[in-house]
C-alpha cells in the first residue's frame, strides 16, 4: 500500500509516503509503507538476532517465530512503517526502522535495542511497543548478518565499530525524533529506550553520553563492559578446552543444579525450586566430591574446581578482580563449548588483533584484554557511572537482572549500580532502582517468572511520579500463568506472608533482608 493517503480521523498530519521528502545527505528514507492493521507480516529481518551477549547457551530466535512474543503481537494496528540508512560517517551504513501508528498514538517514543553484536533491526522488540501505542524505533547498529555472534564487521572499519558502540542508536533516535515530529506535527512527549544484554550497554550508554536522548531508559542484565565480561567468559572457556579434565557433561551440570536447589531453595521460607536468595547460599560443590572412582553421581576434583571458579571472580594476574562469578542458581545454564564461543573472542581477533586467522585458544588474559583496551574496541565500554546529566534532566533509570544469568553476572550489574550511588553521593532511588529476578536466565527464561511490565512501570514513574516499590512478575508454561510473584528494588526481597498460595504474588510483600 505504499503511497496510500492515511484514513480520515488519524492522528498523523501528512501522509506516510511524504517523508521521504526529509531524506538529507546523511539521512536517506528507503521506503515508506502504509500497513492497514491485522496480522503481523514479517518483513524478512531475523529479530533480535543469535546469542545475546554474554549468554553461554546457545539458544537462537527463530525468524520464522517473529509476532509471536507478546499477547496481541499477531494483530497490529495501523501504522506507517519507514525504513532508513544513515550515513554519519563516510564508512557507515546504518539501517533503522521507524513504526508509526495512525490512529493509536499514545503521544510516546519507544526505541528498542539490540542483542549480541546485533546485525538486525529488533522488530521483534517493536512489536509490543507498537501495540502499546508507541512510535518504535531500531537499528541494525551499521551492519548486517552474522547472527549476532560475530563481530566481524570491526575487521579494517573503525567507524563501524564507533557505530555499533554508540554511534548508531544516538542517530537512529535524532532522526527518529524528527520524522515523528513531521508526521504527527508534534514531538514525542517523552521517549523511552528498552533494551536488554547489549540493549542494557546501549541504554546505558545512551544515559552517560548523551542523556538528552531519552527521558527514561530500561536496561536489562546490561554488558556494559562487554570486553571484561567477554574475557572473562573466553578464559574459562579455553581453560577447560586446554584441560578436558575440568569439564562437566550434561549429566553432573544437572546433578549440580539439583544440588545447588536441594540445598538454598528453602532460604527464602518458601520451596518453590527456585533459589530466590542467592546473597544467602552457601552451597560448596565439594560436598559432591567422588569418595572414590569418578562417577555419574558425583565430582572429581578438577571438576569442583572448575565449579569454585564459576563461582569465583575472575583476576588478573596482579590480582584485580576483572569480572564477578555468577551467582548460585545458575548452574542449569552452565555449558560447556566444544570449542571457544565466538560470541565472546569476537572483540579479541576483529577489533583488538584486527586479524580473521587470531586464535582463540591462544588467548592471554592480561595482554590481550589490555590490547583491546588500547583499542577502538574501547568504545564498546560503558562503564562510566556518572550519571549526573541524566539524572538533572529528570531521567528514570530502570535495571533488571535474572539472579541464574548464565552470561552478564547480576554481581555486576549491582556493583555498576553502587558507583553510581558513591559518584553521585548515595542513594539514588528516586530516579534509579534495579530488579532482581530470581530464577530467571539472560533476559528471560530460567524457572523463575520472567515476564515484568518495566516499560509500564518506567512510564508511571516517569509520567504520575510513582516510583516502582515493586513490579509484579508472571510465569508461563504451557501458555497459562502458574506463578505470580513481585520483583522488589535491590537490596529489597520478596518476603512471603506464610498464608495462602507461593504461587500469588499477592501473598509476598517486599522488605529490606
Amino acid at each position: 500500500m505504499i503511497g496510500s493517503l492515511l484514513l480520515a480521523g488519524a492522528l498523523a498530519v501528512v501522509p506516510c509516503e511524504s517523508l521521504k521528502s526529509l531524506s538529507r545527505a546523511d539521512f536517506a528514507i528507503t521506503s515508506t509503507q502504509l500497513v492497514a492493521a491485522g496480522a503481523y507480516s514479517p518483513t524478512g529481518d531475523g529479530g533480535v538476532g543469535g546469542r545475546a551477549a554474554g549468554d553461554a547457551g546457545t539458544r537462537r530466535v527463530n525468524p520464522a517465530a517473529r509476532g509471536r512474543f507478546a499477547p496481541g503481537a499477531n494483530t497490529l494496528p495501523e501504522h506507517c512503517r519507514v525504513t532508513a540508512v544513515l550515513t554519519p560517517s563516510s564508512d557507515s551504513h546504518i539501517e533503522m526502522e521507524l513504526w508509526l501508528p495512525t490512529t493509536t498514538w499514545n503521544g510516546k517514543f519507544q526505541a528498542v535495542g539490540n542483542g549480541g553484536w546485533a546485525g538486525n533491526i529488533n522488530t521483534r522488540g517493536m512489536i509490543p511497543a507498537l501495540t502499546a501505542g508507541f512510535a518504535t524505533a531500531s537499528t541494525d547498529t551499521g551492519h548486517r548478518g552474522g547472527g549476532g555472534d560475530t563481530a566481524e564487521f570491526a575487521l579494517g572499519h573503525p567507524e563501524r565499530v564507533t557505530d555499533f558502540a554508540y554511534r548508531a542508536v544516538h542517530e537512529m533516535t535524532v532522526k527518529a525524533k524528527a520524522l515523528i515530529s513531521a508526521f504527527y506535527g508534534s514531538a514525542p512527549r517523552v521517549s523511552y529506550f528498552n533494551g536488554c544484554s547489549t540493549g542494557g550497554r546501549q541504554g546505558l550508554m545512551e544515559a552517560q553520553r548523551f542523556p538528552d536522548d531519552y527521558d527514561g531508559i530500561v536496561a536489562g542484565a546490561p554488558v556494559n563492559n562487554q570486553l571484561q565480561i567477554s574475557a572473562s567468559q573466553l578464559i574459562r572457556q579455553v581453560e577447560s578446552l586446554r584441560d578436558r579434565a575440568k569439564r562437566l557433561t550434561p549429566e553432573k551440570i544437572t546433578l549440580l543444579a539439583r544440588s545447588v536447589v536441594a540445598a538454598c531453595d528453602a532460604d527464602d521460607g518458601v520451596t518453590d525450586g527456585i533459589v530466590s536468595r542467592p546473597d544467602r547460599c552457601s552451597f560448596n560443590p565439594s560436598t559432591l566430591a567422588c569418595k572414590a572412582e569418578d562417577g555419574p553421581d558425583c565430582l572429581t576434583s578438577t571438576q569442583v574446581e572448575t565449579v569454585k571458579r564459576a563461582y569465583a571472580p575472575v583476576t588478573l594476574k596482579s590480582g584485580a578482580v576483572l569480572y564477578p562469578g555468577s551467582a548460585r542458581g545458575f548452574e542449569a545454564g552452565m555449558r560447556m563449548p566444544d570449542a571457544p564461543m565466538e560470541l565472546h573472542y569476537s572483540p579479541f581477533r576483529y577489533m583488538a588483533h584486527q586479524d580473521p586467522k587470531w586464535d582463540p585458544m591462544a588467548f592471554d588474559l592480561d595482554a590481550d584484554l589490555a590490547l583491546a583496551l588500547r583499542t577502538n574496541a574501547s568504545t564498546i565500554e560503558a562503564s562510566d557511572s556518572n550519571l549526573a546529566r541524566f539524572k538533572a534532566r529528570g531521567g528514570k533509570l530502570l535495571l533488571y537482572h535474572g539472579w541464574a544469568d548464565p552470561g552478564p553476572a547480576p554481581a555486576n550489574t549491582i556493583a555498576y549500580v553502587e558507583s553510581v550511588q558513591k559518584k553521585l553521593g548515595g542513594d539514588q532511588s528516586d530516579w534509579m532502582r534495579l530488579f532482581l529476578m530470581p530464577g530467571v536466565a539472560h533476559c528471560g527464561n530460567g524457572v523463575g517468572p520472567d515476564q515484568a511490565d518495566f516499560i509500564g512501570a518506567l512510564d508511571r514513574w516517569r509520567e504520575k511520579g510513582e516510583a516502582p516499590g515493586r513490579i509484579d512478575a508472571s510465569r508461563v508454561r504451557n501458555g497459562a500463568v502458574d506463578m505470580t510473584r513481585p520483583l522488589c528494588p535491590h537490596p529489597q526481597v520478596a518476603v512471603y506472608s506464610g498464608t495462602d498460595s507461593t504461587n500469588e504474588a499477592a501473598n509476598f510483600s517486599c522488605k529490606n533482608p
